[in-house]
């Protein structure tokens, strides 16, 4: 019996197959991370490449019978939904796009979660605006990502379980991952806050927080750490 899915996608990975086909992996909302015959994409006239972009939403049709290579879908329709262009007129912009690609295509694989999907389209919106930092949009992936591998980051309490308070400075445990009392501490009250606020708003909400930059560098270690970068 035969198998149609029609979804919006993200494009996590492209391999050239054969003469002209591709082998796509691709996220999906509700049937996580996919991989995808496209026979014949690469041909000149093939009416399926251009809606097959990276840093974009696609919207796909896939096609699955008892004959598919491995059980892999196959390609049947393909058309660009939205291409987040701007991703790509900035050097920096485009080096974290292809590394938040890596690190979602790498969860996704064992982790059944449909906020990787979601968490890519913030990030593609987050890095195609121009009035958005790329170190604001990098730190808040790594808290969510972090989240999203079953690994919160802790802005209540340190080590011993003694609640964070303003006058005082921390160090971070990558170890431990909690904050550690330490009056010489790398870490103050200030970034501290600044990492709850990432914590519970969107993106677009944490860029307009004003005077951030000098905090960012420290926020970033924390949530890479949290993420096991």
């Amino acid at each position: 019996m035969s198998q149609n899915l029609r979804t919006p996608v993200i494009i996590l990975r492209r391999v050239n197959y054969g003469e002209a086909d591709r082998i796509l992996t691709i996220l999906t909302p509700e049937n996580g991370q996919l991989a995808v015959m496209a026979r014949g994409v690469r041909k000149e006239k093939s009416r399926l490449a251009g809606g097959l972009e990276l840093f974009a939403i696609c919207e796909v049709v896939l096609a699955r019978g008892a004959n598919n290579l491995g059980g892999m879908w196959t390609l049947t329709g393909a058309k660009m939904e939205k291409f987040f262009d701007q991703i790509m007129s900035d050097y920096d912009k485009l080096q974290f796009g292809y590394e938040a690609i890596k690190q979602v295509a790498k969860a996704s694989q064992t982790i059944d979660e449909p906020d990787f999907y979601e968490l890519l389209v913030d990030i593609f919106t987050g890095l195609n605006d121009a009035k958005i930092n790329v170190k604001t949009t990098e730190t808040w992936f790594y808290l969510r990502l972090a989240k999203l591998l079953g690994n919160e980051l802790n802005t209540v309490t340190d080590n011993n379980g003694m609640k964070l308070v303003e006058d005082a400075r921390y160090n971070f445990s990558s170890v431990e991952q909690v904050f550690i009392f330490d009056i010489n501490g790398r870490f103050d009250a200030p970034t501290i806050k600044l990492l709850r606020v990432m914590m519970s708003n969107p993106l677009s909400t944490v860029a307009k927080i004003a005077n951030t930059q000098d905090l960012i560098e420290n926020c970033l270690y924390v949530t890479k750490t949290m993420a096991g970068i």
